[in-house]
């Protein structure tokens, strides 16, 4: 295999989507894992479509990821430019040698006369595609059009009857008739190259090798591979990753409320970007083995293109916030405690400015839920039994309180913390002992009616620790109340 050189071309009309994210990643892995050369390109001649923050974007939140790339607009390389509206000067020749070799013509017709010819079309049942009206234009005609003022699109000439073969690295043998296309747009009337001509140029120019994209791009690979075969380039390798799905098992849509779309707002909600680089990673690939948390460095060592699944991905939440909660766990105390006390500022939880004793204080609580904690923002629900003057309770724990040894309980519970002077965790765990042993209740019994009394929930972090944490002032109210 010659040196491998893949690359990733975003275009710049939105913020990175978690399905660009594992096309990136994808090809990174698969990049580095060859010893090759990964380049990101910036597909930018859509200006409609064009969003000012696209770039900046896509390339901050790919650094965010842990994804490096050896060429590119910020960082240079041998085989630039960059960004597809600054190769002009490059595409001109290829569009010149197919127009001289009458593999390419211009075509006068309006935007009106291509929609009526697509709606004729439509209503005798045929498959709306461009008739070739055009392709045969003598001399006289196209002045005639010129006279006009009609500025004209350049299209290729597809060639009739012919099958379009190849061994897709996903999916295996692809094949398309040429039949199924008419004779298709390569430069618009505006005089930029459209998206399937253009990427030919730039990856032949670029001398990429492998082409791995989403399963959406491979209805563009047959018109590529007319360009290719035309201009008499050779063919890079392809390949097409499955889509990503819903619980529906419905393609992943920007417009799906169920799934968080972008990496952007994963970092705002305190994922961690190494568990996101892990589960994205596992999205269409599968390692050999059960296990399932993953270091940048074992992905790319592991990644295996020949296990990139054909079946479609599916996102699960519940499976994302468990890899996160992984490496939540793992983290350093301090830097889990600076990604929280934001949110917890934000949701008047903690002052905007904490003196060192609610610094102290606060640090403890996340210290305290670290290990349940699937991502920072979630610290505001969990710890919500902290800032209630007076505890609700659902059924479950209306269950719990309703067991006839509850009075009992709760009156020596009462009494031997009202006589506990160091309100500790070691302090709060010899009382609860010296309950057990004065009321002879035990278990699930004594530990499930104490922990819903002081935090009205059935379940928690270490039940020393959170009383300790709640005060003893606050707990013994709740526990008075409760009697």
């Amino acid at each position: 295999m010659s040196k491998v050189r893949v690359r990733y071309a975003p275009s710049p009309t939105g913020y990175l989507h978690i399905g660009n994210a594992r096309a990136a990643l994808f090809n990174y892995l698969f990049a580095r894992h060859h010893g090759g050369d990964f380049i990101i390109r910036i597909e930018d001649t859509d200006r409609s479509r064009h969003v000012d923050e696209g770039e900046e974007s896509q390339l901050n939140y790919l650094k965010w990821l842990g994804i490096e790339w050896d060429e590119s607009v910020d960082v240079g390389g041998n085989y630039g430019p960059y960004r597809q509206s600054e190769r002009g000067d490059i595409y001109a020749p290829y569009i010149q040698k197919l127009l001289d070799n009458n593999l390419a013509y211009r075509c006068y017709m309006t935007s009106e006369e291509l929609e009526a010819e697509r709606e004729e079309q439509l209503k005798n049942g045929q498959t709306p595609m461009y008739g070739g009206k055009h392709s045969n234009l003598t001399a006289e005609q196209e002045e005639q059009y010129k006279a006009e003022g009609r500025e004209p699109s350049i299209r290729i000439r597809v060639p009739k009857d012919k099958t379009y073969t190849f061994n897709d690295m996903v999916k295996g043998d692809v094949s398309f008739d040429s039949n199924g296309f008419g004779d298709w747009v390569i430069v618009k009337k505006d005089g930029v190259p459209t998206y399937n001509f253009a990427v030919v140029i730039d990856d032949h120019e670029m001398e990429i090798t492998h082409v791995l994209r989403g399963d959406d791009h491979i209805s563009n690979t047959p018109k590529q591979m007319m360009v290719y075969e035309l201009l008499d380039l050779p063919l890079p390798e392809f390949g097409h990753t499955a889509l990503i799905v819903n619980a529906e098992k419905k393609k992943l849509s920007k417009r799906d409320a169920s799934i968080i779309q972008f990496i952007e707002q994963y970092e705002a909600l305190g994922y961690l970007p190494d568990a996101m680089f892990n589960f994205i990673a596992l999205l269409g690939w599968s390692p050999e083995g059960e296990e399932e948390i993953f270091t940048k460095e074992e992905l790319i060592a592991n990644f295996d293109e020949n296990r990139l699944s054909k079946a479609s991905a599916f996102f699960d939440n519940q499976k994302l916030m468990w890899i996160n909660n992984q490496y939540m766990k793992q983290k350093n105390s301090e830097e889990i405690f600076d990604m929280a006390l934001p949110f917890l500022k934000e949701a008047g939880r903690v002052s905007e400015n904490p003196d060192e004793a609610e610094l102290d204080w606060t640090r403890k609580l996340v210290q305290l839920y670290q290990p349940q904690m699937s991502y920072a923002a979630e610290i505001t629900d969990l710890s919500e039994q902290f800032f209630k003057d007076h505890v609700e309770f659902d059924e479950e724990a209306d269950e719990v309180l309703r067991q006839e040894h509850i009075p009992e309980l709760m009156t020596a519970l009462h009494e031997h913390f009202t006589a506990l002077e160091d309100f500790s965790p070691e302090g709060i765990k010899a009382e609860i002992k010296a309950v057990q042993k004065a009321t002879g209740i035990k278990g699930k019994k004594l530990f499930m009616p104490i922990r819903v009394a002081a935090t009205g929930e059935t379940k928690g972090p270490e039940l020393p620790d959170a009383i300790s944490l709640i005060g003893k002032e606050t707990v013994l109210e709740r526990i008075k109340r409760l009697i």
